[in-house]
């Protein structure tokens, strides 16, 4: 088992890097906006109870993979360096999968921002992004 996460800024690419990443190597992509869509059209995922339940499906999403057959995920998350929360979350998801014995990577990724801009208005993006901004 393997788990990958793909961090960066806004923009950097995190979801179509993470896409490629899954064809190259078999493993399933969760990147970030997945569980937020989900959530958004009953919650704003700015409200308690939107965070609350995007957490709750990550959580779940995290426990069954790494408990189950498959051979890993990629995860892709903005993670703010200078939130200590950030680095519990990280922390928390990292030993649920150590727990079952899985190998654990993490990818930062980085862009300067006039390409984060450029790309936030692209097709791609904004075809499999809800909440670009």
């Amino acid at each position: 088992m393997k788990f990958v996460l793909l961090f960066g800024p806004q923009a950097v690419g995190k979801m179509t890097v993470g896409q490629e990443l899954a064809k190259i190597t078999g493993l399933k992509l969760f990147h970030n906006h997945m569980s937020i869509e989900l959530v958004v059209p009953f919650f704003s995922y700015g409200t308690e109870p939107g965070k609350r339940l995007v957490k709750l499906f990550r959580q779940a999403i995290f426990e069954e993979v790494a408990a189950s057959e498959l051979d890993g995920l990629i995860f892709t998350f903005l993670w703010s360096f200078d939130r200590q929360a950030d680095w519990d979350y990280v922390d928390n998801v990292c030993r649920i999968f150590e727990s079952k014995g899985a190998d654990v990577y993490f990818v930062e990724l980085e862009a300067e921002l006039s390409a984060r801009l450029e790309r936030n208005r692209s097709p791609h993006r904004l075809e499999h992004n809800s909440n670009s901004s």
